[in-house]
């Protein structure tokens, strides 16, 4: 399977605030997660759960940029400017770089966040 496709299509979703169905499209059911505010997922299931309630609690998406991608076997990684307010009245700047490791069926089976401000 061709992972440039799958991380063109997944970023495209992510760009486009379809968070929770970005996840169920592309993660594996034993996929894990970790993310810079040390929550971690064990499971596809767990991290369905984790982004509808984060996707649930903002308020305004005011932009989900990508910057860039890169492809190297069965790891990618890429990098998003993201800005949400959110319903609690706070406010998330990120500059992100999500990396990622697929397996041979165009699947996540890790991924990791880090902050690149």
């Amino acid at each position: 399977m061709d992972i440039r496709n799958q991380v063109q299509e997944i970023d495209t979703m992510l760009s486009q605030g379809d968070i929770v169905n970005a996840v169920k499209k592309f993660f594996a059911d034993n996929a894990t997660t970790s993310d810079y505010g040390n929550v971690d997922t064990s499971d596809k299931a767990q991290m369905v759960s984790k982004m509808e309630g984060f996707a649930g609690a903002i308020a305004r998406v005011n932009k989900i940029q990508k910057i860039s991608s890169i492809v190297d076997g069965n790891t990618s990684a890429s990098e998003f400017d993201i800005h949400f307010d959110m319903k609690d009245g706070s406010e998330i700047l990120w500059h992100e770089v999500i990396k990622r490791t697929w397996n041979d069926l165009g699947q996540v089976v890790r991924e990791e966040y880090f902050s690149a401000n």
